[in-house]
């Protein structure tokens, strides 16, 4: 009888920022100021965020060594969201007006600890937003609506679960 190969337990995590509760709030209200087509799928309020990077599904064991390796050098910045797009495939976001260097810089930092500790980044070139909705095409949204300024002090490990509609827990905030 042969002995089954031990499966250990998966983690599926994304790096974004993560936004204090002023900042949803006024996220929510500009999703809600958009059109929506029948059978839109809104973001729900509380999973509102700019992914940094997608690590996908980790072996859960490896997280006190990502917690130590995603703490990287950050300098707050002002992110400016107010551009609302459609992607393909139905895909609404509100892209940042500008990308500020802080941004590019954390993302590049946060690239390098990835390497770093084995992991592999995506390849396409990265495009900071939020996701709206998903299922959207045909959305409207509306032709003047004020800029969300954003004052990020910070970014966070964010465990995704599939299960029971999803959810997402942030393991951690790095300031």
């Amino acid at each position: 009888m042969s002995a089954q190969p031990e499966t250990s337990p998966l983690s599926r995590l994304f790096l974004a920022l993560w936004p204090e509760p002023g900042v949803r709030h006024q996220l929510r209200e500009a999703r809600d100021l958009w059109q929506w087509p029948r059978g839109a799928g809104p973001v729900h309020a509380d999973k509102l965020h700019v992914t940094l990077h997608f690590l996908g599904s980790v072996p859960t064991a490896r997280l006190p060594e990502l917690l130590d390796g995603f703490s990287v050098p950050f300098e707050p910045f002002r992110l400016h969201l107010g551009k609302p797009v459609l992607w393909p495939q139905g895909i609404a976001v509100l892209e940042p007006l500008s990308e500020p260097p802080e941004l590019l810089a954390l993302h590049a930092r946060l690239r390098d600890a990835l390497l770093a500790l084995g992991l592999q980044p995506e390849a396409r070139t990265y495009r900071p937003h939020v996701t709206m909705a998903r299922r959207a095409a045909g959305a409207t949204f509306p032709e003047t609506a004020p800029a969300i300024a954003w004052d990020v002090a910070g970014y966070a490990l964010v465990e995704s679960r599939t299960g029971d509609g999803g959810s997402y827990t942030v393991l951690h905030e790095y300031r």
